[in-house]
């Protein structure tokens, strides 16, 4: 699950209930566990018992944003933490373009809840639909540039409008 670090309450409230129905439908929940939308997926996989992965643009020994090390931490105990860079490489914004690339290819389905118009996620994006990725989208209102790039890969990359998890498809892995 992708979103804005600046996430509203509305796209807080949607990533929270989004990220509760996938888990009790068996869903792993992969995000870059940054503030905002991913922040509040990354807490609601934990709160539903789910499986949580978070992707970081640094090391593991560097968890970004600082003020999630203890919400880092729980992720570790029930899921996994992971980056492609060494320990001791902090974030830099190459580092998280990167981090969508990996995001995109962990995850069967990537749904963006609010980004944007030139927020990162719209990378994650990208690289959904060059990976042959679920690629979905929650809208919000037409007036509210939190969600600019949200209606921009609905229209754009033609990513599917979701508006419940009823809308994401489940993926048989065995």
């Amino acid at each position: 699950m992708e979103g804005s670090r600046a996430a509203t309450s509305y796209g807080e409230h949607v990533a929270t209930e989004l990220t509760t129905a996938l888990v009790e439908r068996g869903h792993a929940i992969i995000t870059g566990a940054a503030y905002g939308i991913e922040a509040a997926a990354t807490r609601a996989t934990l709160t539903a018992l789910g499986t949580p992965i978070a992707v970081l643009a640094g090391g593991i020994d560097r968890p970004y944003p600082a003020g999630h090390t203890s919400l880092l931490e729980r992720v570790a105990a029930t899921g996994a933490v992971i980056s492609e860079v060494p320990p001791r490489h902090t974030p830099t914004k190459w580092r998280f373009l990167a981090r969508g690339r990996i995001l995109a290819a962990l995850a069967q389905q990537i749904v963006i809840v609010e980004a944007g118009w030139r927020s990162g996620a719209l990378n994650t994006a990208t690289h959904a639909i060059a990976l042959d990725r679920f690629l979905g989208a929650v809208p919000g209102p037409i007036t509210s540039a939190a969600s600019a790039g949200c209606h921009r890969v609905i229209r754009e990359l033609d990513a599917h409008l979701v508006t419940s998890a009823d809308d994401i498809p489940t993926v048989d892995n065995t």
